[in-house]
């Protein structure tokens, strides 16, 4: 059960309507981590604007994105990013072997330079709090610097949504499996 129930649009404020409207926009609709956002607009407009940047406008191709997508939401069991950004990681090229390994706390077999310097790397931050020197000179030499400052901003703002869907319990879609703890 949420903990935050969300704002029905008819009781929105002006500026929580505007907002509703730009994120539906590029979203899809105000739900997940959007709809507990929601309940501070000046909060939910600077995530929104990160969460756009981070999701659609780095330099790290959409495939990999996707990848450390899925290595931070299933280091915090966050269960309602996981399940929209599995299908997306699926769709972009990311194999269900790997998909599946992930989902099961398992290392993937990544055959792509890029695919493994990216989960290794996301991996150390997330379990280790720290990337080792070996893995952050492998992820710069495959990436560059400035998509790898990307990445660690992709990490963050993922760590975010996750970190808002535990606490306030955001619900799943119907018919929707969980992840195991």
């Amino acid at each position: 059960m949420a903990r935050i129930m969300p704002t029905r649009p008819e009781q929105y404020s002006a500026e929580q309507k505007k907002l509703a409207e730009r994120i539906t926009a590029s979203r899809g609709g105000v739900r997940g981590p959007y709809a507990i956002w929601l309940k501070n607009p000046q909060l939910a407009d600077a995530v929104d604007t990160l969460g756009k940047y981070a999701r659609f406008d780095t330099s790290l191709p959409q495939r990999l994105s996707e990848l450390a997508i899925l290595v931070v939401t299933r280091h915090w069991t966050a269960q309602f990013p996981w399940q929209a950004h599995e299908k997306l990681a699926r769709k972009e090229g990311i194999s269900d072997a790997a998909i599946g390994a992930i989902r099961n706390r398992q290392r993937p077999t990544l055959t792509a330079k890029d695919e493994q310097a990216v989960f290794d790397f996301v991996y150390e931050l997330t379990e280790r709090k720290a990337v080792s020197e070996g893995t952050y000179k492998t992820a710069l030499t495959v990436l560059g610097e400035a998509a790898l400052i990307e990445l660690v901003t992709i990490a963050g703002y993922y760590a975010l949504v996750s970190m808002t869907v535990n606490a306030f319990e955001a619900p799943l879609p119907e018919g929707v499996t969980p992840l195991a703890s």
